[in-house]
C-alpha cells in the first residue's frame, strides 16, 4: 500500500436540525477536531466546510440534500494513521456521543463509514465517496470499498 493512501467517508443524519441546541455540542466542536487532525501525523486532507456544506445540501447531488446530513470525507496517509486519529484523539469522546446527534438510520442503509484506496495525490470526490458507499451497502466490503473489520482483517491490526 505504499503507493496509496487511505480515503474515508463517513455520513449520518442528524436527529435535529443544525440550528438546535441539543446539537451545539456536536457543531461547536467541529473546527476543534479538524484542527486536530490537520496537524495529526498521516492526515493528507478533508472536504473543508463550506464545500461539504454545499455537497450536502444540493438537491441533486449524491447526498441527497437532506439539511440534516452531517459528513467528512477525507485521505490519510494509512490505516494506522486513521485509527489512531479516530480512537485515540478527542474525536473518540465525540464518537462515543454519537447517540445523542445521530438517528440509528439514514438513507445508506444504517451504513455510516466507507474507505477505500486512492493513488498517492488523488483527492476523491462527493460523487465518488457516495458511489463506494452504495458499493458496500450492496455488495459487502471488498478491497474496493471496506469498513474498519474489513481493513483489518486484510492489512492487519494496527495498534
Amino acid at each position: 500500500m505504499t503507493k496509496l493512501h487511505l480515503a474515508e467517508f463517513n455520513i449520518g443524519t442528524l436527529k435535529y436540525d443544525w440550528d438546535d441546541p441539543r446539537v451545539a455540542d456536536f457543531q461547536n466542536n467541529l473546527d476543534r477536531v479538524f484542527a486536530i487532525a490537520e496537524r495529526f501525523d498521516g492526515y493528507i486532507w478533508h472536504l473543508k466546510g463550506p464545500e461539504m456544506e454545499a455537497a450536502q445540501l444540493d438537491p441533486t447531488g449524491p447526498l441527497g440534500g437532506d439539511p440534516r446530513t452531517a459528513s467528512t470525507l477525507s485521505v490519510w496517509r494509512d490505516l494506522a494513521a486513521l485509527e489512531r486519529f479516530v480512537w485515540k484523539t478527542v474525536h473518540k469522546r465525540f464518537y462515543d456521543r454519537r447517540a445523542e446527534w445521530y438517528g440509528p438510520q439514514n438513507a445508506w442503509g444504517g451504513l455510516r463509514l466507507v474507505m477505500w484506496w486512492v493513488p498517492i495525490g488523488q483527492i476523491p470526490t462527493i460523487t465518488e465517496a457516495a458511489a463506494r458507499l452504495r458499493q458496500l451497502v450492496r455488495d459487502g466490503d471488498s478491497d474496493t470499498a471496506f469498513g474498519w473489520d474489513y481493513a483489518r482483517a486484510t492489512w492487519g491490526e494496527t495498534e
